[in-house]
């Protein structure tokens, strides 16, 4: 096929004007074009309020590809890169049947590659399945009840369920294209295979996870919900077999260990069995909240019902910090994501549709292991932890502490809300953040929010509403592994965000993919 790039569009367009547009630049007859696959499409909003829609397309011509292209001497256009993933099945496979602790991103696509491969992976998932998970965290968001095992961390699909289903990455790597294309087959929109920001949303992630997780039971695999390992078993240097919370155990020679960021009570277990970790940066800071048409307008010089809510990624380096937007979430709301009894925590997200009247983002603060007031690995865990309950206790409740940014600015308590409304469950506590954060974050949320607003007019809006704390952008801690992927205990992976390799639902999955390939390679 051939490639081309670069093809704009007036935001009301059809698909169909690309087949004309690619037949143009190749200088054939609209009839040669037999087929075009969009490959990507972005919004180019660089001349505000000209916004154009941008794609690369390929496409697959009647006549010789090669002989078509020297005639049209067009710069955009070139023979199209293949680049295929596929999973194959394995024969001969020895061993005791792999086991994969956790069900997130990580988790479910190490499960769903093990499957695929015939080595019928065992999945050992501490949350609930997700339709029963989305009833805890309906019910904690509104009563205020938290469920420590079944929450916004914890259950199937791990925490990227309840955010935006945000499938974009920093990661090249030839596996991406596959982990989209397992989306859609199990029930996300066409367009996250070639949107520039891919995005699945909430409510239609809940049942794409329940999909894989049926593909990877259909394939041979299982997976347990409710069951949390606690223990290791280990003879000479390797794994044997794992201990489980209701006093059972399951032998095993390869774990592929996904826990996701915030499994704090597993990372004392790992420690105390002696598995070397490390304290790793991390980030910690705020959601900020403004009306999403105060973004549109900003982003693209113009309201229009033919562009989708505007999103942003900001970003503000400070003499010994970085403050950066995270996880933005056009249209969205602010989500109580408590895991523990007694703190607060907050992230975002959005339905499919982002048609909230706000959006938010996380602010965040780079932190360095010198920064944490703890020692020891798990240190920064530590810091998050109190963090997390000293909101609580402003608040006396799982209300998130909530301030204006003009409040902010000027170290004074927060009475109630301007022009913008918080969408915070269940309901924000009005009061001075400075009472809840670290100092180095307050004066970094300042000045970062106050330079980003050069980028994004109205960022620093007096009305802005700041809720806190967001403490759960990755993982404080890294669990050390090898080249191949294994830690020093023989036959144990870590893998995924919680283990400190990735961040974000298509990094984990990836990483949880390689994981599952070393363990096919060492099952051989």
């Amino acid at each position: 096929m051939i490639r081309i790039r670069d093809i704009t569009l007036p935001p009301r367009h059809n698909v169909s004007q690309l087949s004309f547009e690619a037949a143009q630049l190749l200088r054939v007859s609209n009839s040669t074009i037999r087929e075009v696959k969009i490959v990507r499409k972005s919004i180019d909003a660089r001349k505000k309020p000209d916004v154009k829609i941008n794609y690369t397309i390929d496409v697959k011509v009647s006549g010789n590809e090669e002989k078509i292209l020297r005639n049209s001497r067009c710069k955009k256009a070139g023979i199209a890169p293949w680049t295929s993933y596929k999973v194959k099945p394995i024969k001969n496979l020895s061993g005791k049947r792999p086991v994969v602790v956790g069900f997130g991103p990580a988790g479910m696509f190490a499960a769903l590659v093990l499957a695929m491969s015939g080595a019928r992976p065992i999945v050992l998932e501490r949350g609930e399945d997700a339709e029963s998970r989305h009833e805890k965290v309906q019910k904690f968001w509104q009563t205020g009840e938290l469920d420590m095992r079944s929450n916004v961390q914890f259950g199937e699909g791990g925490a990227g369920t309840f955010s935006d289903g945000k499938l974009n990455t920093g990661v090249n790597n030839p596996r991406i294209p596959w982990v989209l294309e397992q989306f859609v087959q199990a029930g996300a929109q066409e367009n996250i295979r070639y949107d520039a920001k891919p995005h699945v949303g909430t409510d239609v992630l809940l049942h794409v996870v329940q999909s894989l997780r049926n593909k990877i039971i259909s394939l041979g695999g299982e997976v347990r919900f409710n069951t949390q390992v606690t223990g290791l078993k280990t003879e000479d240097g390797k794994l044997v077999g794992l201990e489980l919370e209701d006093g059972s155990s399951i032998e095993c020679d390869h774990c592929i260990l996904a826990i996701g960021h915030s499994a704090r009570d597993t990372f004392r277990m790992l420690q105390a069995s002696g598995i070397p970790m490390e304290p790793k940066a991390f980030s910690m800071g705020v959601r900020i909240e403004h009306r999403q048409d105060m973004v549109d307008l900003s982003q693209y010089g113009q309201l229009s019902p033919d562009l989708p809510p505007a999103d942003y990624k900001l970003v503000s380096h400070q003499e010994d910090c970085t403050v950066y937007t995270f996880c933005m979430c056009p249209g969205g709301y602010v989500v109580a994501a408590a895991s523990e009894e007694g703190g607060v925590v907050t992230n975002g997200m959005s339905f499919s549709d982002r048609g909230g009247e706000n959006a938010n983002a996380a602010v965040l603060v780079t932190v360095q292991p010198k920064d944490f007031p703890y020692p020891g690995p798990l240190g920064g865990a530590v810091w998050q932890r109190e963090i997390e309950e000293k909101a609580y206790q402003i608040s006396g409740s799982y209300r998130a502490p909530a301030q204006r940014f003009g409040d902010f600015l000027e170290g004074k308590a927060s009475t109630g809300p301007g022009e913008i409304r918080p969408t915070y469950l269940p309901g924000v506590h009005w009061c001075d953040l400075h009472d809840v954060l670290p100092e180095k974050i307050t004066t970094a949320l300042k000045a970062g929010i106050t330079e980003l607003d050069g980028k994004l007019k109205g960022f620093a809006s007096p009305d802005a509403v700041l809720t806190g704390p967001e403490t759960r952008s990755s993982s404080p801690v890294r669990i050390v592994r090898d080249s191949d992927g294994q830690s020093p205990l023989v036959g144990l992976y870590p893998a995924g965000e919680g283990a400190g390799y990735a961040g974000g639902i298509m990094s984990a999955a990836v990483d949880g993919m390689e994981a599952a390939e070393a363990v096919l390679k060492a099952m051989q």
